[in-house]
C-alpha cells in the first residue's frame, strides 16, 4: 500500500487536482499569522482524530499564538460551516461529529474562506492511501511537492 503526502500546496495546486476522495487520509489547512509564530491549522482525519485512547470524527483545529477572542471567532466559523458539538483538548478546538469534506475543491474553498476571513496566508497538506502510479500522473497534483510514506 502506497501512502503519499503531498504539502506545501497552494490553493491553485488543489483547485486543479483530481483524486478520489476516499483515497485522502489527512487534509490539513497551515494558517499562518505572522513572522512571530502566530498561527492556526484546520484539519481532518479519515479515521477520527485522536483523544485520549478514543478517536473523534470531525473537523478539528490547532491554535499557536493566538488570541482568546480569535479562537472564539475561528470556532464559531467553522461550527457554522460544519455543525459538530464544540469540544476543548489543549490547544485543538474539535467539532465533534461535524461534516467531514475530502473533495480538493470543497478544501481550497476552506482555505480561500479561511484566508479572507482572518488575514492568513494559507498552507495546504493532503495525504493519500493506496494512491498509485497512474493516479499520481492523472491527479495534477505538483510531483515536486509529493512526499512517499514509507510503510505498510
Amino acid at each position: 500500500m502506497s501512502r503519499l503526502r503531498y504539502w506545501k500546496l497552494t490553493v491553485e495546486d488543489l483547485r486543479k487536482a483530481q483524486y478520489d476522495p476516499k483515497k485522502v487520509l489527512i487534509w490539513e489547512i497551515k494558517c499562518i499569522k505572522d513572522d512571530q509564530g502566530s498561527h492556526f491549522g484546520v484539519f481532518c482525519y479519515r479515521n477520527g482524530t485522536p483523544w485520549d485512547y478514543a478517536s473523534i470524527h470531525g473537523i478539528v483545529f490547532y491554535h499557536n499564538l493566538i488570541s482568546h477572542e480569535e479562537v472564539e471567532r475561528i470556532t464559531k466559523f467553522l461550527k457554522d460551516k460544519f455543525a459538530g458539538e464544540i469540544a476543548e483538548k489543549g490547544n485543538r478546538i474539535f467539532l465533534k461529529n461535524s461534516r467531514e469534506i475530502y473533495q480538493p475543491e470543497e478544501i481550497a474553498d476552506l482555505a480561500v474562506h479561511l484566508g479572507d476571513n482572518f488575514e492568513v496566508s494559507t498552507e495546504l497538506t493532503v495525504e493519500l492511501e493506496n494512491f498509485t502510479e497512474s493516479e499520481q500522473e492523472q491527479s495534477n497534483l505538483p510531483s515536486g511537492k509529493m512526499l512517499p510514506i514509507p510503510g505498510k
